[in-house]
């Protein structure tokens, strides 16, 4: 696998003016760490989530912002370097000129498809059905299975029972 360098700049510059969600993610298959370019529009909060597998780190790049998590609130400028445990309930906000951070983690796992109570990993691959990475809000469909979030408008992705 190639290894990967890019500029914050070069990110930006590529990505249309009002982009939001991953403007870039570190591709590969064989890789063991998955990373990603976010950037919100001003005044963006995703929704509180619990991240049961993974730690995450997150680096902020531009702008500013508060990371909303076990109760307390943390702000966030550029520079800043949050690790996030696996387990913690954490939301991000952007402040008034939006915010763009990197976060790094461990490669998810395969995907599990549950059926009546019962889990199946595999070691990969698509959804039987691409549906479920449709956001109903710009009709993009997400590149990305793990995809929480719209990559386009920031939107939550439909809820289902086939997830990595």
């Amino acid at each position: 696998m190639p290894a990967a360098r890019i500029t914050f700049a070069d990110v930006l510059a590529a990505a249309a003016p009002d982009a939001t969600g991953a403007l870039w993610r570190l591709e590969g298959a064989a890789r063991q760490l998955d990373a990603n370019v976010i950037r919100l529009r001003p005044g963006a909060r995703g929704d509180a989530y619990v991240e049961t597998e993974l730690d995450v780190l997150l680096v902020v790049v531009e702008g500013h912002g508060t990371l909303h998590r076990a109760g307390t609130d943390e702000e966030l400028a550029p520079g800043a370097l949050v690790f996030v445990p696996r387990g913690e309930r954490r939301a991000v906000s952007a402040g008034e000129d939006g915010l763009v951070y990197v976060t790094a983690h461990r490669r998810r796992p395969g995907m599990t498809i549950r059926r009546a109570g019962t889990a199946v990993r595999a070691e990969g691959g698509e959804a039987p059905c691409l549906l479920p990475r449709v956001c109903a809000e710009c009709g993009r469909a997400a590149e990305d299975a793990s995809a929480l979030f719209c990559g386009r408008c920031g939107e939550r992705l439909p809820e289902t029972e086939i997830r990595p």
